[in-house]
């Protein structure tokens, strides 16, 4: 027969857990309240902490184009050369660091020309080609086309979406698609709404398949010091 002094130790003990249990429950709760406060606040006005604008980059993609027809090289600098008068060098990154990418199944390079809370801006490409999921992610991205082609699908249609040099694809924020470069094809690729979560995406392929930790890292202090150096300019 157990004594009285285990049997109060035991209900000390599961009124503790009781009483830990639901102060830790409450402090959740509160958090989550506040965070999803906080997050509707700011998703409601995110326009205000833009500084591109997808139709001007759509217009600054077609007259690089036009400019430099099929040398990248040239249209890429075109590009950014306008962007440092338009939009300021603070924000931008002038050193034209290229780093592989693999996300969805699919393997390409990128250059950060910006990384920020609430907008990235790269150049996105493949000399050979490629083809994945594009991710279903919390921001708008467009897809400005540069050079080649690329074709899109979704589940239920029976012809490609195709978009050419100077088109611009438009994943709309929780949409998902197929998408494929059959050869040589580079982008100005903005996206604009919720940037940290894309990462996940972003950096699953590295666990799950190339196990190339190298690029990892390198992804992840470009974009970690653009994002810091953005915040830090009070860009959020």
């Amino acid at each position: 027969m157990p004594s009285k002094s285990s049997s109060n130790a035991g209900k000390k003990s599961s009124g503790c857990c009781s009483c830990f249990s639901f102060r830790t429950l409450s402090i959740i709760a509160v958090f989550l309240a506040l965070f999803s406060a906080v997050y509707s606040f700011l998703d409601a006005r995110l326009n205000q902490f833009y500084i591109f604008d997808h139709e001007h980059l759509h217009d600054l993609s077609q007259r690089a184009i036009k400019a430099h027809g099929e040398d990248t090289r040239s249209i890429v600098n075109y590009i950014v050369t306008e962007l440092e008068e338009k939009v300021g060098a603070t924000h931008l990154n002038q050193h034209e660091e290229w780093v592989f990418n693999n996300a969805g199944g699919a393997m390409g390079a990128m250059y950060i020309i910006h990384a920020s809370i609430t907008e990235y801006l790269i150049i996105f490409g493949t000399a050979i080609g490629t083809e994945g999921h594009t991710g279903r992610h919390t921001a708008d991205d467009y897809f400005n086309i540069l050079s080649g082609t690329q074709l899109a699908y979704v589940p239920g249609e029976y012809e490609p979406e195709v978009y050419p040099a100077g088109s611009v694809h438009h994943l709309r924020r929780g949409e998902v698609k197929q998408y494929k470069m059959d050869a040589s094809c580079f982008a100005l690729e903005y996206a604009r709404g919720w940037i940290p979560p894309m990462l996940f995406f972003g950096y699953a392929d590295t666990f799950s398949s190339t196990l190339d930790f190298p690029t990892l890292w390198a992804t992840t202090r470009i974009t970690g010091r653009e994002m810091i150096g953005n915040l830090l300019k009070m860009k959020l």
